[in-house]
């Protein structure tokens, strides 16, 4: 059986054309495919064995289904980052940061329910993908508000041009866009 990185390249698949505004990445192979999602987490988790995390965070809504792979590998629990938190009755309980623009030049509101990451936590970023950064340094944000560690960003693939960036937020990942 191919190993799981052939496997994340095989059911990829690029949607339109380089030249048309809606060109994307289609990554739903990988949700249907059994074999990725039961190696998917325990990959992730291996990229930062050592780092003894004690909670796993992930964006809504992909990054949330791979931290929580990922989270269940490492058996830890999910601080799960919404987004657009809204206006809710108890909004003292949110830490809220607005993002810097992503992928599509839009600004995120991210909100993080304050009772899920506490100070003394040691926190890894989980995510499908990494492009501009902007969630993850988001994210980065949020940890330190709460005055937790921030151990790195455990991402399937990793776009990112900026080397700095990809240093500040301790990226690692199973590919690279090249590879795709």
């Amino acid at each position: 059986m191919p190993g799981l990185n052939e496997r994340l390249k095989a059911s990829f698949r690029w949607v339109g054309d380089r030249t048309d505004p809606d060109y994307r990445a289609d990554v739903t192979g990988w949700w249907r495919d059994a074999t990725i999602l039961r190696d998917l987490g325990p990959a992730l988790a291996e990229m930062f064995a050592d780092a003894q995390i004690n909670v796993v965070m992930g964006t809504q809504s992909r990054g949330s289904l791979v931290g929580a792979l990922t989270a269940q590998s490492l058996g830890v629990g999910l601080a799960e980052v919404r987004k657009d938190p809204g206006h809710a009755a108890d909004s003292d309980a949110w830490w809220v940061t607005n993002t810097a623009p992503d992928y599509r030049d839009r600004h995120l509101r991210l909100g993080l329910r304050r009772s899920l990451i506490h100070s003394g936590d040691r926190v890894l970023f989980v995510d499908d993908w990494i492009d501009t950064g902007a969630q993850a340094k988001a994210c980065r944000g949020l940890v330190d508000m709460s005055g937790a560690t921030w151990v790195g960003a455990a991402i399937i693939v990793d776009g990112l041009e900026s080397a700095s960036l990809r240093r500040e937020l301790g990226v690692r990942s199973l590919l690279h866009i090249r590879d795709l």
